[in-house]
């Protein structure tokens, strides 16, 4: 491909306005729903701050018990965590936290309902939460059970307007506690650092620390991400040592220290596929992009070959003055691989206001979408690969026209 084959192309795209225009709106459409579809995977998977260290971070988040007769599918416990997960060689950090609950606030007269997260303080040190106001609670205020908390900047707006809430008091639950600090809302797709309220777990009781099932989730960062591996070896050794809770009913224990993508996909599959769960779901969503993308392929593929017919003239002469076939496919190929790549920066700015517009009509409470720069090269990548596969046939089929049948607009 060289400077005057690209000229080239755009003097045809221009030349022809209906079908540039037509298959410019055929790739945008699609291309924007691709896009859409990876900002919301990029949003939830890769990292991104107040989960800047997914690289190398892994979780504890099912524990699950398998007999003859019965399966018993639990967040783990205080116990088993201990056993598990205290002491890796390879841990930078190891943090408890909580599923998200729904909390009731009062405040001014007013009641309203706000996601709910506890945490012990080392949750502050594995997640990168930016704070506004004031600290993070501490071990101390851990071990102290005092009643505080930490809320974001959009409950702080709710509940006090523009002024500051640091040391300000708010009613949870009938409970009163001291705002210790803000932090800016994660988005509700980062599920691991969403919520409004945070609150310390609270010191351990002698129940608790025996217990093998509870509401809990760990967090294990690892001093760097070549120590995932051994991490992951070293719980599964850990794991198959814990007793199960019950023998007679029970004869395998299965939990696993996995990625965030990793979990969604065990979520996704219903813990049936084990280890396979991650590649499971990368191929579901691998083939549903090819399908999706199948179609409007096609159709574009049906319209190059129109083209072909408008073209033949053309090619006849090309061919006659010698032409080789490598150049005329080429030539073709860069005419799609352009009318695609205009399409998927088309569909680029398109997805913008599209996931702005999801955020506005809070179709999924709480959403935050990001268009990075990653995001941007996966729609060129997807823009490409669709115009090789859309434009490789019918330039083969260009290739192969007789030049004296072309001449006189003969078919193909």
């Amino acid at each position: 491909m060289n400077v005057a084959t690209i000229k080239l192309a755009f003097r045809v795209l221009a030349r022809r306005k209906v079908f540039t225009a037509i298959s410019l709106v055929g790739i945008t459409l699609t291309l924007v729903v691709l896009v859409v579809a990876t900002a919301i995977l990029d949003n939830a998977f890769a990292p991104h701050a107040p989960q800047s260290r997914l690289g190398r971070t892994l979780f504890v988040s099912h524990l699950g018990q398998y007999g003859p007769n019965m399966t018993e599918l639990t967040n783990p416990g205080r116990g088993f965590l201990d056993a598990t997960v205290r002491g890796l060689e390879g841990a930078e950090r190891v943090t408890y936290f909580t599923d998200v609950e729904t909390a009731v606030v009062y405040q001014g007269g007013r009641r309203m309902e706000a996601p709910l997260r506890r945490a012990d303080p080392e949750y502050w040190r594995v997640f990168d939460f930016r704070f506004l106001e004031g600290t993070p609670f501490t071990a101390a205020d851990e071990s102290a059970n005092r009643s505080i908390v930490v809320i974001t900047d959009e409950l702080r707006q709710q509940l006090f307007g523009h002024e500051r809430a640091l040391g300000r008091s708010i009613n949870i639950g009938g409970q009163m506690v001291l705002v210790t600090g803000v932090v800016p809302r994660a988005s509700v797709a980062q599920i691991l650092a969403f919520g409004d309220v945070f609150m310390p777990l609270g010191p351990p009781t002698d129940e608790s620390r025996l217990a093998l099932t509870g509401n809990l989730l760990a967090g294990v960062l690892a001093k760097s991400s070549d120590d995932i591996v051994s991490l992951k070896k070293q719980f599964a050794m850990r794991v198959a040592r814990v007793p199960l809770s019950d023998p007679k009913a029970f004869k395998e224990m299965r939990s696993g220290l996995d990625t965030p993508f990793e979990m969604f996909a065990d979520n996704a599959t219903h813990y049936r596929f084990g280890e396979r769960a991650a590649a499971v779901i990368r191929a579901v969503f691998f083939t549903l992009a090819v399908l999706f993308m199948t179609l409007p392929a096609l159709n574009l593929i049906t319209l190059n070959l129109s083209r072909i017919l408008e073209r033949a003239p053309e090619v006849g002469v090309r061919k006659a003055f010698g032409a080789p076939k490598r150049m005329l496919i080429g030539q073709f190929v860069t005419e799609n691989v352009i009318l695609t790549l205009l399409g998927g920066a088309i569909a680029f700015g398109a997805a913008f206001f599209v996931l702005r517009a999801l955020e506005r009509i809070d179709l999924i409470p709480g959403i935050r979408f990001t268009l990075n720069l990653q995001v941007f090269f996966y729609a060129m990548l997807i823009a490409g690969f669709f115009g090789v596969f859309s434009g490789a046939y019918p330039a083969w089929r260009m290739s192969r026209l007789n030049p004296a049948e072309a001449l006189r607009g003969g078919g193909i």
